[in-house]
């Protein structure tokens, strides 16, 4: 669904599948699983990544030097950690994505612009998280902007995660105005480094 919004806000969209296969979790402990298991080979994960990329830069509808990259959740933290990589990326946005990483960015590293959406109160991505973060990114010399939303919960974006949270039992919430805010923040934050007029 997010993909499509991005079609429809006039960009070429492509929803990358990290962890191959068609992969489908029913539960949140088979999703943990998957996400262990991809976490644990960062290697691949960028080389999954790379692939996709470079699947969408020859796409006939496609600038290929004007690429972004958003994810949520376990994808907001795949887009930071190619950030940090150096990937050649015009920006990175993450949706209630984990914002700790065994990969550490270096200064002059980090090509891309960044924006970071986050719930004040995700007990996933806690306030030591988000701190340790910022001053990451300080050192990295990074062009970061971080968005907390006071109360709000993992999965704000997801329309479907209070249903998640009842059925498992898990700190989920969806928050329509931190849902539309990060979206409205991240369509004008293309506009910006794209260099499209506004409207």
């Amino acid at each position: 669904e997010q993909a499509e919004q991005i079609a429809a806000a006039g960009y070429t969209a492509f929803a990358l599948d990290m962890y191959g296969s068609g992969k489908l979790a029913q539960h949140p402990d088979t999703a943990k699983q998957f996400m262990q298991e991809a976490t644990g080979q960062p290697e691949q994960v960028k080389a999954r990544f790379v692939a996709a990329m470079e699947l969408l830069k020859n796409h006939e509808s496609v600038d290929s030097t004007r690429i972004a990259a958003q994810g949520y959740c376990f994808g907001g933290a795949v887009v930071l950690n190619m950030a940090r990589m150096g990937l050649d990326l015009d920006g990175v946005v993450s949706f209630h994505g984990s914002l700790a990483s065994p990969i550490k960015a270096e200064p002059g590293q980090i090509k891309a612009r960044i924006q970071v959406y986050t719930g004040g109160a995700d007990p996933f991505v806690p306030t030591e998280q988000v701190a340790g973060l910022v001053t990451e990114m300080q050192q990295a010399e990074a062009d970061l902007t971080l968005v907390s939303f006071p109360g709000v919960q993992h999965s704000f974006t997801n329309p479907g995660a209070d249903a998640v949270a009842d059925q498992f039992d898990m700190p989920l919430a969806y928050n329509e105005s931190a849902a539309t805010r990060s979206w409205q923040g991240t369509m004008a934050f293309y506009q910006e480094i794209f260099n499209l007029p506004s409207d």
